[in-house]
């Protein structure tokens, strides 16, 4: 492949080496390397583009070289941060303790976290949006509308940063490290001109919009389950509430559980409770967890730019 002659070129190389690859590695690298690229040029005022490229071709290194370091770097932190499989024999690793062992997985409990902070995130994300938005189209006949508008979609990005490296946390799928590089140093209009192009852009917006719903519908659920879960498993406590008489466990519940009545003071009552309370606990750390999966694929869909 041809030594490239400016920045534009080195970054098309680069994304093509890299071709492939997880779109958020692809992004930090082309960030990374333009970002570079941009301070050497403007250290070089004298010199032309392809002359710089060339002066720094053994430091930087070629397109071919970056993405190779960055491939290199990415399958050694993936192997570092991988969950090593129990050594089990077939009868160990059987369904019922697949089943339960979601209790020994920290990603569950991080995604039940996430489900539960949600709610919180997508009023916030949502208020945002429909704030700066009104805001951009009400002031967009004054000159003070055009710089606003631009930090609007500033903080969106800055906000939609933050939202992947929570999930890259919380779920460890990988998101970008690093924001979509400016470019070179253009006017206001011309910002603008490219931000309405940018389809990551309304993307983003998009994204935040639904966090309020999905916030809703995920804190709704797992605020439920978690409540009834407990309710259940806590009904022994009504039992030795009884035999001890202690104060505040003499309340009479019964549960409906299909055609019958099952009460959390009988012994037959409460250890079908609990077993079912377990259950229900259970499932939604199973539910948590492929929820959180899937939230950070939308997301990567949404915030992450379009064919990186």
């Amino acid at each position: 492949m041809n030594a490239p002659r400016s920045i534009d070129e080195y970054l098309k190389q680069l994304r093509a080496a890299l071709a492939g690859q997880d779109p958020a590695l692809i992004q930090d690298a082309l960030y990374d390397a333009e970002e570079y690229l941009r301070a050497e040029v403007a250290a070089h005022p004298d010199k032309s583009e392809a002359d710089v490229l060339e002066l720094i071709a053994s430091t930087y290194g070629a397109p071919e070289e970056v993405a190779s370091a960055y491939k290199d770097t990415e399958a050694k932190v993936k192997a570092a941060l991988k969950t090593p499989a129990p050594a089990s024999s077939a009868a160990q690793a059987s369904a019922w303790r697949r089943f339960f062992g979601v209790f020994l997985d920290f990603r569950a409990y991080s995604s039940l976290f996430y489900m539960l902070l949600t709610l919180a995130t997508g009023i916030v994300y949502f208020t945002v949006v429909v704030t700066g938005l009104s805001l951009s189209f009400g002031l967009g006949i004054l000159i003070i509308g055009i710089p606003f508008f631009l930090a609007f979609i500033g903080i969106t990005r800055v906000i939609s940063l933050g939202e992947g490296r929570l999930l890259e946390a919380v779920t460890g799928e990988r998101m970008p490290r690093r924001p979509v590089h400016p470019g070179p140093p253009a006017g206001w209009l011309t910002r603008i001109a490219e931000m309405l192009k940018d389809a990551r852009t309304w993307t983003t917006l998009l994204y935040m919009v639904l966090m309020l719903p999905l916030g809703i519908v995920y804190f709704t659920g797992a605020v439920t389950v978690l409540a009834v879960g407990l309710a259940f498993v806590s009904t022994p406590l009504v039992m030795l509430g009884d035999y001890f008489g202690w104060a505040g466990f003499d309340v009479d519940d019964h549960v409906r559980l299909g055609g019958f009545m099952v009460s959390e003071h009988s012994l037959v009552g409460s250890v079908v409770l609990f077993i079912l309370g377990v259950l229900l606990l259970t499932l939604l750390m199973h539910a948590a967890r492929a929820i959180g999966r899937g939230h950070a694929h939308l997301a990567k869909a949404l915030l992450v730019v379009p064919g990186a």
